[in-house]
């Protein structure tokens, strides 16, 4: 069983044991990071955490700050171009990317040096777009975690029927018409202004929705709208390369899987189908009662998926002697 949630614990503030601070990429990008460093003869190991598309750690100090109190070294990281990590499309809001290949290669490169300097065993957790991201990159070889636990991972998306091929084929023609930095979709009137109804498609707790909206007014660098067209098509040729035949079957890594089929931005089908195809997965499933952001959800949905992690990790990747 996991730790009870810190009653005292406070989402609005980075926490006393918690220090920021930022690595580089092969490029010589700078990416922020966050680190709950723990002793190495006690630790229980180490979990690095990738957060979603548009997101930035803040979002989930409970959660960090929780492995944190079970022993765990925890740390998570911005991806280039989110967070305070500066931006890559048309404007300070349009989230883009030219090729997810790019982000994978980051973290191969973020991988490589943290776990150099932190103790085994070695977790790699990501939710929706970096549940993709970390898929991917097991796929590709480029982090060779103890486990992985990926949170309603960005697989397929929902309202986007058709198969993949013609889907890659249809967003890279308009990435061209519109401009492959300009924003998809629109979410407001108000440059940067979130849309009403944005929270009652991440959670069913108001009070930690609205922590997200207070770290936005705290540190307004986080604030990200929507995705741009090249995002879009980008995101569309990952799929193909995690979909390819005898990619998720060569996986070799322990996965746990969890989603909600109340989903309505990650296709929960798609989720199914790679956890079927993954030779060491396992999956937990939601329903009515779980939207997206599970680790936000109200106390008991979220504690059902930190119990699943807690007793997945005892069993896949138990503390070293």
């Amino acid at each position: 069983m996991s730790p009870e949630p810190s009653t005292s614990f406070d989402r609005r503030a980075i926490p006393d044991a918690a220090s920021e601070s930022h690595w580089e990429t092969a490029d010589g990008s700078r990416i922020r990071r966050i680190d709950w460093p723990v002793a190495a003869e006690t630790a229980r190991g180490s979990i690095l955490f990738m957060p979603g598309r548009g997101d930035h750690y803040e979002k989930y100090l409970e959660t960090l700050d929780e492995w944190a109190r079970e022993g765990w070294h925890v740390t998570a990281s911005d991806w280039r171009g989110q967070g305070i990590s500066g931006r890559l499309g048309k404007d300070g809001l349009t989230g883009h990317i030219d090729d997810f290949g790019i982000w994978t290669a980051d973290l191969a490169v973020l991988w490589d040096k943290w776990v150099a300097e932190t103790p085994g065993p070695h977790v790699l957790i990501g939710h929706s777009m970096g549940g993709h991201l970390v898929l991917r990159a097991l796929v590709e070889g480029r982090a060779t975690p103890d486990a992985a636990v990926l949170s309603a991972p960005m697989l397929g998306l929902v309202g986007t029927p058709g198969p993949l091929w013609l889907l890659s084929a249809v967003s890279r023609g308009m990435a061209r018409l519109r401009g492959p930095r300009q924003p998809a979709w629109k979410t407001s009137e108000k440059p940067g202004a979130l849309p009403e109804d944005r929270g009652a498609l991440l959670t069913h707790d108001p009070d930690r929705y609205a922590d997200e909206l207070w770290w936005r007014n705290a540190r307004p660098d986080v604030a990200m709208g929507p995705a741009s067209w090249g995002w879009v098509a980008a995101a569309i040729a990952s799929m193909r390369v995690i979909e390819a035949k005898g990619a998720l079957e060569r996986v070799d890594t322990p996965v746990f899987l969890f989603g909600t089929t109340n989903d309505q931005l990650v296709a929960w089908d798609a989720i199914a189908r790679a956890a079927a195809r993954l030779p060491f997965a396992e999956l937990l499933q939601f329903g009515d009662e779980a939207h997206h952001e599970i680790f936000r959800e109200v106390d008991e949905i979220r504690g059902r998926a930190m119990d699943g992690i807690a007793d997945f990790l005892d069993r896949k990747a138990p503390r070293q002697s």
